[in-house]
């Protein structure tokens, strides 16, 4: 081994916990994983291993594919089946738990619980049908939003490393097996309250809520079952109201907000068929499974809050309903102000007007009929200082929306107008608003397929633009640039 960096650990120092499986059995089943065949490591987050206190040097040692894919388990480590259940497109399924993945145990650094969660591992007591295999494709989509998602300001899970192999894994055609590392402060689930609540194991379901509290909400854990419940219902409503907005504000749909893909603590969790917007458009679906559209990127916030709806029934077992009602009403109100607070920004607005929704709806109703690239909409405004003609903007709007464009201009000049900030000054925050590189479904599958041929290069480079995507990147335009109509709808599935 290496010599670690300093105030990092080996490998041979590090030790797994294991709170949430010692839970007790009703939890999920203690499951050994099934390793993948010649495993090799394809790429290694080496911010996720800073989180940890990992040395990164650690990853370059034979074994580390075998620690990541199952083959060697890290020290401490009880591999740990998660059981919940869940709405899964508005109906109930409570034969639901962790299908193909494993709780490997938790890393504490720096005063923060990281816990590790192994996907691809093979089957469990909850696989149903299911091989318990990942395969490279969903693997390095989850890999790369984890980080897109981070470095736009928008809570995630992340990902420690991805390896592949040669095991062949059938899915709609041949694929070959990887596994991924995710890493999460928590993987409990909307669902897993569900679970409890559904089969009336109400005392787990109490020690569940003084679990979550005990590591998120720590001034409530002296008190009452009833208080804890309460501080945990509206601390989930208020996250959520929060990602919510995040994810409506850079373009992100997630393509099947289940509530067993819902995070208790509000973080963006289960990558499936997910999609960055290309031209704004309010009913993009990028899951071909959703054919009524229940999870379309404007829908998203009344389905996490029809999702909130089904949590707090799990929770009418410790809460009356009158204080149920109150905890969700603060959904709307929060989710409103959040939002506005974030395209302000977007717009570079750095005080409040009443005016400014009107200004931001009307902006996205000329971009839906123009089919604006959301994203490079944004960032040529970010360079915007009052020219005309607006050329910038005007080669993004379709023509027979420049007079519409040239009209929503003047209203923005004259909002700008209550702002004290320079024109310099604007442009600097909102280039650091406005991304310039951004996780398309087109540029995911240019990385895929070479990763499948092979080639692991263009899954690095794109990495480490997505992991400082409000940079330049002089000489990676490519890679910036919007697809043509072709890589727009590419279909993107919930197989793995």
């Amino acid at each position: 081994m290496s010599k670690p960096a300093t105030g990092a650990t080996s490998l041979s120092k590090l030790h797994l916990q294991h709170h949430f499986a010692d839970l007790g059995p009703v939890f999920g089943t203690p499951t050994a994983p099934t390793p993948l065949q010649n495993p090799h490591t394809i790429h290694v987050n080496k911010s996720v291993m800073a989180l940890l206190g990992i040395d990164p040097g650690e990853a370059e040692h034979p074994e580390w594919a075998l620690l990541t894919t199952g083959g060697q388990l890290f020290p401490g480590s009880k591999p740990f089946a998660m059981k919940y259940t869940g709405h899964q497109f508005g109906g109930y399924n409570p034969d639901l738990g962790d299908g193909r993945a494993l709780l490997l145990g938790e890393v504490e650094h720096d005063g923060q619980r990281w816990e590790l969660h192994l996907k691809g591992a093979g089957k469990t007591p909850y696989s149903r049908f299911g091989d318990g295999r990942a395969v490279l494709r969903s693997t390095i989509r989850e890999y790369l939003a984890g980080e897109a998602l981070t470095a736009l300001g928008i809570r995630s899970t992340r990902a420690l490393s991805i390896a592949g192999s040669d095991e062949p894994v059938a899915r709609e055609k041949m694929e070959t097996g990887a596994a991924l590392i995710r890493v999460a402060r928590s993987h409990v689930r909307f669902g897993h309250f569900e679970y409890l609540f559904y089969t009336r194991q109400l005392e787990a379901q109490k020690k569940l809520v003084a679990f979550v509290c005990e590591q998120f909400l720590p001034e409530v854990c002296d008190q009452a079952t009833e208080v804890q419940a309460e501080a945990l219902l509206r601390y989930t409503v208020a996250r959520s109201a929060e990602l919510a907005a995040g994810w409506q504000s850079v373009g992100f749909a997630h393509g099947v907000l289940n509530t067993d893909n819902m995070s208790i603590i509000g973080d963006t969790f289960d990558f499936g068929p997910y999609g960055f917007l290309d031209d704004y458009e309010p009913g993009f679906i990028c899951n071909h499974s959703d054919h009524t559209g229940r999870y379309a990127f404007d829908a998203q916030p009344g389905v996490v809050l029809w999702n909130l709806n089904a949590l707090a029934h799990a929770f009418s077992s410790l809460l009356d309903t009158e204080t149920l009602k109150d905890c969700l009403g603060k959904f709307q109100p929060l989710l409103i102000d959040y939002y506005a607070g974030l395209m302000r920004a977007k717009l570079g607005l750095a005080v409040e007007d009443d005016g400014d929704q009107q200004l931001c709806a009307d902006l996205l109703q000329l971009m839906e009929h123009g089919r604006v690239d959301y994203s490079l909409f944004f960032r040529a405004l970010s360079h915007y200082s009052g020219e005309r003609p607006a050329a910038a903007l005007e080669v993004l709007v379709a023509p027979a929306q420049h007079e519409a464009l040239a009209d929503w201009l003047r209203r923005y000049d004259q909002r700008l107008q209550k702002e004290s900030r320079s024109a310099q000054e604007r442009s600097k925050a909102m280039l650091a608003t406005n991304p310039k590189f951004v996780l398309r479904n087109y540029l995911a599958q240019r990385v895929i397929e070479a990763a499948e041929a092979g080639d692991y290069q263009p899954l690095a480079t794109f990495f480490d633009l997505l992991q400082s995507p409000f940079e330049e990147h002089p000489g990676f335009e490519d890679w910036a640039a919007a697809p043509s109509d072709s890589g727009k709808h590419l279909p993107i599935s919930c197989s793995s």
